[in-house]
């Protein structure tokens, strides 16, 4: 048991001591100081050889007893700085008093010169050094600068002084962050005098401005007024031109709107005329089509009939003509096989129709009543003189007929009995 916690307590020593070494060994930076690590020689970026080498911020590895490590502060200095009976441009002495805040530079460069200068120098010797350099430049500034340029514009004296203090700073291997003025005096009362003198100028020249300004007020209140009251007629102007155009378009307006009334009437009105068209137009169409139904639907069918009765009348008229052809073909063969006798029974046959058609002449006449009247003469006279004269009337219309026809009627009835035996004639076609 004692044996194991000796052992403990050497490998926590081993443990300590192996810490202890490496702590010594490792060089931590951080990042607002600069380790200068020396011993070694280096040679720099500009071909210098160097027995150092910096490190600005991380870790790094030292060689124990053969480097040495230093440490530079890179926080920023504060400094006051001010220079009195400084002569300014005009042999004029002047008191400034200013403020700067300085750091050693951690550029490339400018910090090897910082470190050849100031390596383990405490910050107040630096200061002390950055501070009797800027008031340095801070008087050869003021030789060329006359009093009134230095307290009128002091930025611009600032920067003049930081363009004129940064290559002696930086030589140094510092860099100026900020150098700001806060106070010009001077012994001789100069500055006063020129305050004076410039603070009657200005109230001088406020008083000329304020008259001019009291006139050009008074000049702008006229033009005010008198643009007011431009303003006002031309107001007035325009608000009659509007009243006018408003009646104008008021009256555009209204033709507008009677043009369109006019046009909602006419329009009202062509619609019903269309209406009205197109209801005459149905009424026209049921009118045709009642037309059509009652009228020319039986008219054509009255008609089809017609034509069907016309066309079976024709067929019967057809059928009759081709009887009859047929009939008067075999009359004519007939009569051919008669011979000489055939022209007499033609005729005989006809005999009655033409006695129809000589009696048909007088058929119009009308006789109410025949008168006789007896001359007392014996036998000659009335009634029986009438009867004798019928065979004469009878022999004469004969013998017209013959005349006529070239038929002897009373020869033909004298024939013999031979011809009365011949077979009697067919019937005369109708006509």
């Amino acid at each position: 048991m004692a044996t194991a916690i000796a052992l403990a307590i050497v490998a926590v020593l081993a443990v300590l001591f192996v810490i202890m070494i490496v702590s010594s060994l490792i060089v931590i930076c951080p990042p607002n100081k600069v380790a200068v690590i020396s011993g070694r020689t280096r040679t720099l970026s500009d071909g210098r050889t160097v027995g150092y080498r910096i490190l600005k911020g991380g870790r790094t590895l030292r060689i124990p007893i053969l480097e040495k490590v230093s440490w530079m502060d890179l926080s920023t200095i504060p400094l006051e700085v001010s220079v009195t009976n400084a002569y300014s441009k005009g042999a004029i002495p002047l008191n400034v008093q200013g403020i700067a805040n300085v750091k050693v530079s951690s550029a490339e460069g400018l910090l090897e010169n910082a470190a050849e200068r100031f390596l383990d120098r405490p910050t107040e010797q630096i200061g002390q050094i950055a501070k009797e350099t800027l008031e340095a430049n801070l008087r050869g500034v003021l030789a060329t600068l006359s009093p009134e340029e230095v307290n009128e514009d002091r930025l611009k004296f600032s920067h003049q002084l930081i363009d004129e203090a940064d290559d002696d700073i930086k030589t140094l291997g510092l860099e100026l962050d900020v150098m700001k003025i806060q106070n010009v005096t001077d012994d001789n009362q100069y500055l006063d005098s020129v305050g004076r003198r410039l603070t009657a100028e200005v109230v001088k020249q406020a008083r000329v401005a304020e008259a001019e300004r009291m006139a050009e007020s008074e000049a702008a209140e006229a033009a005010a007024r008198e643009r007011a009251q431009i303003a006002t007629a031309q107001a007035d102007k325009n608000i009659v031109e509007e009243q006018n155009q408003l009646r104008v378009r008021t009256a555009e307006l209204e033709a507008i709107a009677k043009a369109k009334e006019e046009e909602a009437s006419v329009a009202g009105d062509i619609a019903r005329a269309t209406a009205e068209q197109e209801l005459e137009q149905q009424r026209i169409e049921l009118e045709r089509r009642r037309l059509e139904a009652d009228v020319v639907t039986p008219a054509k069918a009255n008609l089809e009939a017609k034509q069907l009765a016309a066309q079976a009348e024709a067929a019967k008229i057809i059928e009759d003509g081709k009887a009859q052809v047929e009939v008067f073909q075999r009359l004519t063969e007939q009569y051919q096989a008669a011979g000489d006798d055939g022209q007499r029974i033609f005729v005989l046959n006809m005999l009655p129709e033409l006695v129809d058609k000589i009696v048909s002449t007088v058929n119009n006449v009308d006789i109410d009543r025949v008168a006789i009247v007896d001359n007392g003469g014996g036998q000659g006279g009335g009634i029986p003189s009438l009867v004798s004269q019928l065979p004469g009337a009878v022999v004469s219309l004969t013998e017209q007929i013959e005349a006529a026809t070239g038929v002897d009627i009373l020869g033909s009835m004298r024939s013999d009995q031979a011809d009365s035996e011949l077979p009697p004639p067919p019937p005369a076609p109708e006509a």
